[in-house]
């Protein structure tokens, strides 16, 4: 283990993959134990944010699994007080958390809309609620919000709620970082370009649009996409995001870290 983030403890919302393999929570949290932080692992699955805590655990690192939905603020506040009570401080907010819903604006459900918000920017809004004052108290901390690339450009698949939550996420992130500079609470968004994680393999919508439901033409063909000729994964965005929560980043706030192996610079 190295020590960049020793002594730190990080509440990842988020921790647990959504299938097989590692999502960017799950990376993120065991890349914040592997640099010496105690990690909570907070996940709506309860059993993949205790695998994700038992890998921490195998590691010979610190870590706690709490089940919490983002969604409900009684869950959100109950999970803080909860790493409070077991840890004493948060130093590190990582919110991991995201769905995608294929569809623009004639085609999504007032429902999916709706849902797609409420996990992408309610679930942010919920946990910086009620760990900020945490980080006020202290001598402030590091947030961490997974946005999107999406939330500057058109990626060539219709999901008209994940380009409007994601865009929202990055100005909430921006605002929010102003307005707590002088706490010392700096607040950044991650944004993953193409990357080959779980969520992505699972959502039939993004393999049907990309190639009639075969992943694996799905992933060639996000590869193709990609100037450096491949996707990322999950474990570009745990560094970027291990960076962030360091203090060799204490004088960064209000950025949107754009991790895409370059896509970003060739669309139109």
């Amino acid at each position: 283990m190295a020590d960049r983030l020793k002594g730190k403890v990080a509440l990842v919302v988020g921790a647990g993959s959504s299938g097989p393999g590692w999502g960017n929570g799950k990376a993120t949290a065991v890349a914040f134990a592997r640099e010496g932080a105690a990690v909570v692992c907070a996940d709506v699955n309860a059993a993949a944010a205790e695998e994700t805590a038992a890998i921490i655990h195998a590691e010979g690192g610190e870590a706690t699994a709490l089940r919490v939905d983002v969604t409900r603020a009684a869950e959100v506040e109950a999970a803080v007080a909860a790493s409070l009570a077991r840890y004493g401080r948060i130093d590190v907010l990582d919110n991991n958390v995201g769905i995608a819903e294929v569809g623009g604006v004639v085609e999504l459900s007032e429902a999916e809309w709706d849902r797609v918000f409420a996990v992408n920017l309610k679930g942010a809004f919920l946990t910086m609620k009620h760990v900020i004052p945490v980080m006020e108290g202290q001598d402030g901390g590091s947030i961490i919000n997974i946005s999107s690339i999406a939330a500057v450009r058109y990626t060539g698949v219709p999901y008209a709620s994940y380009y409007a939550s994601k865009a929202a996420l990055s100005h909430l992130t921006r605002t929010t970082a102003v307005e707590y500079a002088a706490k010392k609470v700096r607040v950044n968004a991650i944004l993953p370009g193409l990357m080959k994680t779980p969520m992505v393999e699972k959502s039939s919508g993004l393999a049907q649009t990309y190639a009639g439901g075969d992943v694996e033409e799905m992933w060639r063909a996000r590869d193709r996409q990609v100037p450096m000729g491949h996707m990322g994964d999950a474990w570009d965005v745990a560094w970027a995001a291990v960076y962030l929560a360091s203090d060799e980043a204490r004088y960064v706030t209000g950025i949107e870290l754009v991790v895409d192996g370059g896509i970003t610079l060739k669309m139109s």
